[in-house]
Parts: structure tokens; sequence; C-alpha cells
């Protein structure tokens, strides 16, 4: 007799022919016209509702991962677009492939490093931060890594971004141990370093995800979400206003004065 499989489940989402049940909310009646999609979002990861201070918090990172410019995920997008403009969803798949451990999932890395230094079950035991901070610091440098969600190429010597993250999160609750111990780390860092190493956003947001609780294995999922829509916004402007034919003819013919076959001739 074979044995009987376990049926297949899920607690995010059903429908019949006259329903749809988001996280056990009606979407039609209890959804829209009542959340936006931060809310939404929050909702689908946590399987509740935001509290007014959980949602002006969870809003604020989302919306500072939307945009940052004309960055390698926004080129790459509008790259692929121009080669296949048939598909638009190819051009923003590309351009979140670039999403890791340099640009904006560095924020994964922020927050695993804090849980590791100090784990939810050491929480409210008066934890020496300073000295924990110390240690976290020293086992990056022996292993010549970069500490993650500190340091910025053009934010020197602040990341605006972080510091209003920071404010949005204490004034709603969300700031403790863990905002502390990013702060601690930073200092240790500057200091061993000699360097200029601000808190990124990513390192912010890493620290304030810590305190909501997500798991560090997610966090990156909030860059990724919120990018695709600052990638769609890239397209729309790629197809209206291109700059990436002359991107590329541009890199073409400066590759060709440097590294072309007359200057290998002139050599």
């Amino acid at each position: 007799m074979s044995k009987r499989k376990q049926k297949i489940a899920s607690n995010i989402a059903w429908s019949t022919p006259d329903k749809i049940c988001v996280r056990g909310l009606d979407l039609p009646n209890e959804i829209l016209g009542h959340m936006n999609l931060g809310d939404l979002a929050f909702l689908q990861l946590t399987g509740r509702k935001a509290t007014p201070e959980e949602s002006r918090v969870f809003n604020a990172i989302v919306i500072t991962l939307v945009e940052h410019g004309i960055t390698p995920s926004a080129l790459t997008a509008r790259m692929t677009y121009m080669g296949a403009p048939e598909s638009l969803q190819a051009a923003v798949a590309a351009g979140l492939c670039g999403l890791g451990t340099v640009f904006v999932g560095s924020m994964e890395g922020a927050s695993k490093m804090l849980y590791e230094a100090l784990p939810q079950d050491k929480l409210g035991i008066g934890a020496d931060l300073d000295a924990v901070a110390a240690e976290t610091v020293e086992e990056f440098r022996a292993r010549r890594a970069i500490v993650p969600g500190l340091g910025h190429p053009v934010h020197k010597p602040v990341d605006p971004r972080a510091p209003r993250l920071f404010q949005i999160a204490a004034e709603n609750g969300k700031s403790g141990e863990y905002v502390a111990l990013i702060q601690k780390i930073q200092a240790v860092a500057e200091d061993k370093s000699r360097k200029m190493l601000p808190i990124n956003a990513t390192g912010a947001i890493g620290a304030i995800c810590c305190e909501f609780g997500f798991p560090w294995k997610i966090v990156r999922g909030f860059g990724v979400m919120a990018r695709a829509i600052g990638l769609v916004g890239h397209i729309l402007e790629e197809s209206e206003d291109p700059i990436s034919y002359e991107i590329w003819q541009r890199a073409e013919e400066e590759i060709l004065e440097t590294s072309g076959p007359d200057v290998h001739r002139a050599r």
C-alpha cells in the first residue's frame, strides 16, 4: 500500500469563482481602497496587518529602495530593453539580477551580521554592545572582509538616507539594540580603518529589519520588490527619451580611441 501523500497547502491566498482571499482578508472589500502597496507587502510577508507605526517605518524602508539614479541595475534594464523592447519584463528581471552584496542586497548581509552578533534570544538582557561591536569588526578585519552596511562611494561623510530612516524608526518604536549596535560597529570600523565609513541606506535598513524581527534571508527581497518599481520607471523613460544607444556607441568609440588598431600600431 502506498503511503498517503501530504496535501498541498498554502496560507497566503486562494480564490473561487466569486472570491479572492489574501492572508485571510477579502481582496476587493477588505484590501482594495484600504491598504497601500507597502501595507499589502507587509501583510503578504507577515500574515497580519501592520500597525500605523509599523506601516510608517516599513513604507519608508521600501520607498528608500525604489530609486538611486543611473545605477548598474538601471543601466542593465535600459540596455536590455534597447535590445528587446518587446519584453519589458525581461528588462526588469535583468536589472534585478544585479542586486547582490554590492548593490541593494547588502542589507541582507547587514541583517545577518547583526543577528549573528546579537541573537534575538539575547535581546533585553543587557548585552555589552561596545564589546559586541568590537568583536564583530575584528572578525571582519581578520578575514579582510568588508563590513556590510558601511561606506558609500558617493555619500560622504553621511548617507542622508540613513539618519532619516533612523529618525523614522525612533519615532515609531523601531529603534532598539540592533540600531544601536550598527552605529557602534560603524564607530569601531572607522576607528580601526581610519577611513570614512558612513552607515549607508542598506545598513540602516538591515538594522531596522532586525528590529522588526524579519528573517535575514528575506531582507534582500524588500530591495527586489521596491527596485522593480524604479526599473519600470527607467524603462518608460528609456522608451521616450533613450540613452542606451548613446552609451553603447560612446563605449565603442572610446574603446577604439584607447585600444583600437591605430593605438596598437603607434605602440
